[in-house]
């Protein structure tokens, strides 16, 4: 009876591959013989669900098998006199064909007919055949890859570090330990190899595809490689200059506020931004912020207001529509 391979994999003709290999994963480790140990039905399912997605993941097999069907694998190439399909199916092994068509097709049945259909096909002799030619083994394939995601910290994404990510593989849940590069971004893809599904028949793991969520810092913000902090002063710092710690990446800075600083003056501290692997680092931009305490007592207020008489000025005389 003709397989079905889109029906196995529970899956439309026209699925993309995305939509095979998810079906595959979930399949696989749900017939998986470690998750089902001794139960037949369950690993010839689980047999049925690899010779399907061995076939439809492949897009040249895709093609075939649309075209054929599950026995595209025994139709042949060439159709001589114009007209039918080259299929055979059985076994070569015991077959003198010398007896049928001599010694011109060679001296062994799988050599003396691969050369026999090639020079029906019109290719001529076949290359490399020997007395009892053997079908090239296939190496084995390779588990699925999994997908996941992982949220850092602001500051593990800043200096480097380690997280942990935890996975469902088959029926067990694990924790594996991350290496976080110093400078990685939000978004940001990392590979770790053979760390995906196992493979069916002993073949290597699929990888672990993990994309990087980076969480917000209250304080700080990201501008390619600098670092934007804004920092509050108070009227007094501002109005005569200060020096204030703040603190940064890799330590505490000092920072000279100059006299008569307003709000959004930027001061710049070079290399002190973001400083990923083998390159320069940023800079760290500290925007001050002049804060007024709340509330003012009476005596406070009577000496602004007196310093505002003894400084006339209009902060808003460019402000325009």
């Amino acid at each position: 009876m003709p397989k079905d391979y889109y029906q196995t994999l529970g899956v439309s003709r026209n699925a993309s591959q995305a939509e095979i290999q998810k079906a595959y994963r979930n399949l696989a480790r749900k017939h998986h013989p470690d998750v089902n140990p001794g139960d037949k039905k369950a690993k010839e399912r689980f047999q049925e669900v690899q010779e399907a997605f061995d076939v439809l993941n492949d897009p040249k097999k895709r093609e075939m098998y649309d075209r054929y069907g599950s026995s595209f694998q025994q139709a042949g190439g060439g159709q001589p006199g114009g007209g039918g399909t080259w299929t055979f199916s059985g076994d070569f092994e015991d077959i003198d064909l010398s007896q049928f068509f001599g010694e011109r097709f060679g001296g062994g049945p799988a050599g003396g007919f691969a050369e026999m259909f090639g020079q029906f096909a019109g290719a001529g002799p076949t290359a490399g055949a020997g007395r009892r030619g053997r079908a090239r083994a296939r190496p084995p394939r390779q588990g699925a890859d999994i997908e996941a995601e992982l949220e850092i910290p602001f500051a593990t994404a800043v200096t480097g570090g380690e997280s942990q990510v935890t996975l469902q593989r088959g029926d067990q849940t694990e924790t594996l330990a991350i290496k976080i590069p110093a400078g990685i971004e939000d978004g940001k893809k990392m590979r770790l190899r053979g760390q995906g599904e196992p493979a069916p028949g002993g073949g290597p793991a699929g990888d672990l595809l993990l994309t990087v969520r980076v969480a917000p810092h209250p304080f700080f913000q990201r501008d390619g490689k600098n670092l934007i902090v804004q920092v509050p002063i108070t009227v007094g710092e501002a109005a005569a200059g200060a020096k204030v710690d703040i603190p940064a990446p890799r330590g505490t800075l000092s920072l000279r506020v100059p006299a008569g600083s307003s709000s959004g003056k930027k001061l710049r501290a070079k290399g002190q931004g973001i400083a990923p692997k083998d390159e320069p680092p940023g800079d760290l931009i500290a925007e001050l912020q002049v804060v007024l305490p709340s509330p003012i007592d009476d005596a406070s207020r009577e000496l602004l207001q007196d310093f505002d008489r003894r400084n006339p000025m209009n902060p808003r005389a460019s402000l325009r529509w």
